[in-house]
């Protein structure tokens, strides 16, 4: 089941939105702007979407658009929070002018998610920022690592241990080239379909794989689930047909912003993106049931770990 598929190129067959899941605001500016108090959309699942509120480019940061800067290693070209700046290639003047470019866009991220979410404030962390400079229909991958399957967010190295994922994306394209989704169901809907066929970890393999170092934590059996989610899902070619989703387009000069590991979603094309990921831990959201975590606990009946302040 998990050879090569036939996907919606683009535009997955016509079906309603699933409900509520995409949410238009009118804002202009990261730093200011008339919509504040979005916890409850944004942790129901909602994708939150601001056509109008690009990521403005300084005069010479243009030739940065270009697959050319990143030195081939990985998908992104990424801003550690050390400052470390990791998968670019260049003179060491373009490259700390490319590093400035992404610190903008941190920092003006960080604005953002500020006025949107002040439920948050003091309690988000932030992780790395990119920029993604790759055609999404290029790159060569396994099935796991196809990010055009619908999925959740869940990393085979990187346990998050209950930590939620919060993303800000901007479409920077200089173009018209919009960046294309696919939005899935409800992640409670999503979870309860795969339930049975959740398998528990076999004992002690979370230890054996931290000693090994393949994980950078040792995994919990949150994570072991989440992955199972992930796997799955990109594993089951009809749920990939046929399973409720919807297309849902981000032009350039957009915006959006999404809980990753609660929201299905899988990318369809587009080039030339920003990300920044912040870090909440499940008790700071002004819903706490909400989360990934407390969901699958209720759907399987038991605890998964207790979360960490930090993945």
């Amino acid at each position: 089941m998990s050879g090569p598929m036939t996907l919606p190129q683009g535009r997955p067959p016509e079906q309603p939105l699933p409900q509520q899941a995409l949410r238009d605001f009118d804002d202009t500016a990261y730093e200011q702007g008339p919509s504040r108090h979005l916890e409850h959309l944004v942790e129901g699942g909602c994708v939150l979407r601001f056509p109008h509120m690009p990521f403005v480019l300084r005069e010479g940061e243009a030739r940065f658009l270009d697959p050319r800067w990143s030195n081939g290693n990985a998908k992104n070209i990424s801003l550690r929070g050390s400052g470390e700046l990791r998968g670019a290639q260049g003179e060491a003047a373009d490259l700390q002018a490319l590093r400035a470019l992404i610190e903008r866009f941190a920092l003006q991220s960080a604005q953002l998610v500020d006025r949107l979410f002040p439920q948050y404030r003091g309690k988000l962390r932030p992780g790395n920022a990119s920029l993604r400079p790759f055609e999404v229909e290029t790159r060569n991958r396994s099935w796991r690592q196809d990010d055009t399957r619908l999925h959740v967010d869940a990393f085979p190295s990187n346990p998050m241990r209950g930590v939620r994922l919060l993303r800000v994306f901007t479409n920077v394209h200089p173009g018209a080239r919009a960046r294309q989704w696919r939005v899935g169901e409800a992640f409670g809907d999503f979870a309860l379909r795969f339930a049975p066929r959740l398998r528990p970890p076999l004992p002690g393999s979370a230890r054996l794989l931290r000693l090994l170092r393949v994980t950078k934590a040792v995994r919990t059996p949150y994570d072991h689930a989440m992955l199972q989610l992930h796997d799955l899902a990109k594993a089951d070619l009809d749920y990939q047909r046929d399973a409720p989703q919807a297309a849902v387009d981000f032009a350039p000069g957009s915006t959006w912003v999404v809980f990753s590991d609660q929201v299905l979603h899988a990318v369809m094309g587009g080039q030339h993106m920003m990300e920044q990921t912040f870090y909440l831990h499940p008790d700071d959201q002004l819903v706490p049931s909400t989360a990934p975590l407390r969901v699958l606990e209720r759907l399987l009946g038991h605890e998964l770990g207790v979360p960490a302040r930090h993945p």
